[in-house]
């Protein structure tokens, strides 16, 4: 959307009954929820379908666990039938951190030992793969993704990076601090004719994409279940292709080890996971009181209302409202530029998180990359046009006090 445009409100989603799409949730009505790509939200129905699981556990747990691989595996056909993958290529992982381990884990140096990451990553999984390269005794290798950059541009930022000595590339979907795509699609089918691993971390594209995994090429791809599909916490995916899939086995060794894949993941001894037995159930509530394609076109509506009338009212502060260009926008997220002065670090970025929460009664995801700060907006069925309002009335101002301060404090030094 220009600067000359109209912003057009969407209306907001409802209920069958004419409530609001938020009486869903169990969420707190004293505070704006805007942040749900980072820990997601779980639906009531949801919550109640896990705590009914949990109760049959303790009533008969000799009974309960023996038993649970077979669940386990009904729920994973329902969970792949909503990725449109194969349920024998899917193994549950309670998150997408959980499931680049797993793949790390079964690794073995090849060439020289090198891995491809790029400036995008997130943290948790940029910083498994150091650990790898410290056992292989390489490196990591970070190709430099500008913001803005385009699909060919982000396609050979990352290849520049791969050589003879690579022994895997990771790589995200879509990226957690910017809020971009980056095109894994053609990155896996060069990678593949040269017959080097791929990882794609998918941790936000569940829900978020209507097919994710469609096109790829890639030998391992992981996403969460529990953000966009709004699943209990802990529910992720693994899906896996190829040769390599067979070395994949559970973080924790359990009597399932000598199942074959992904069937050895069914098996976790004590674990709880009656997340995975309810995530199905929060998968039919979008789809049965919306549908997933409507759901995602309101959120994909909403954030871009809401980053052009947060953008706005920054812009009168700050004199520049042009909007982030990410090169490879996704569905459902945007970026707000903030001003000087605020979340110029990850870790500035994550007391400027805990202290709007605090102070200013709002949820929302701030982030940092190349040293500026951002608002990451991440919207789901339960936001409406009034949160991005009320957060462009009442917080940008305070954030631009917050911003003046910052940036005396720092002239002083």
């Amino acid at each position: 959307m220009s600067e000359t445009e109209v912003a057009v409100a969407p209306s907001p989603l409802l209920l069958t009954d004419g409530r609001p799409a938020a009486g869903a949730w169990s969420l707190d009505p004293a505070l704006r929820h805007l942040n749900h790509g980072s820990f997601g939200a779980v639906p009531l129905v949801a919550q109640e379908r896990q705590a009914a699981l949990r109760a049959e556990m303790e009533r008969s747990p000799v009974v309960w666990f023996p038993a649970l691989p077979q669940r386990i595996a009904a729920a994973r056909i329902e969970l792949a039938a909503f990725l449109d993958v194969d349920a024998g290529d899917l193994a549950l992982v309670p998150n997408a951190s959980a499931g680049a381990s797993v793949v790390y884990a079964a690794l073995d140096r090849r060439r020289g030992g090198e891995i491809v990451v790029t400036d995008h990553g997130y943290g948790a999984v940029t910083m498994g793969a150091e650990r790898l390269a410290r056992r292989w005794g390489g490196r990591v290798r970070t190709a430099r993704v500008p913001l803005d950059a385009d699909e060919e541009q982000a396609y050979e930022a990352v290849l520049a990076e791969v050589g003879e000595a690579t022994d895997l590339v990771v790589v995200d979907q879509i990226t957690s601090a910017t809020a971009r795509r980056l095109p894994v699609e053609r990155i896996g089918a060069e990678l593949r004719r040269r017959e080097v691993p791929l990882l794609v971390d998918g941790a936000h594209a569940p829900g978020l994409l209507a097919t994710p995994l469609a096109d790829a090429t890639y030998d391992f791809w992981t996403g969460n279940l529990h953000k966009w599909g709004c699943a209990p916490r802990g529910t992720a995916s693994l899906v896996a292709r190829g040769p390599l899939r067979d070395r994949l086995y559970p973080l924790i060794d359990s009597w399932g080890a000598a199942d074959p894949y992904p069937d050895r993941f069914d098996q976790q001894g004590t674990v709880d996971a009656t997340a995975y037995l309810a995530a199905p159930t929060a998968l039919d509530l979008v789809e049965r009181t919306w549908g997933w394609p409507a759901a995602r076109r309101y959120m994909d509506d909403l954030a871009d209302y809401g980053a052009h009338v947060i953008g706005a009212a920054f812009a009168r502060l700050t004199g520049d409202g042009r909007p982030v260009d990410v090169g490879m926008p996704v569905p459902g997220m945007r970026l707000v530029r903030l001003p000087d002065g605020l979340a110029a670090s990850r870790v500035e970025a994550d007391a400027l998180r805990d202290r709007v929460a605090h102070e200013l009664a709002v949820e929302a995801a701030f982030t940092s990359f190349a040293g500026l700060g951002y608002l990451r907006l991440s919207a789901h069925v339960y936001n409406t046009a009034a949160d991005y309002e009320y957060f462009a009335e009442e917080c940008v101002p305070v954030l631009g006090d917050w911003a003046r301060e910052n940036s005396g404090k720092r002239s002083a030094r």
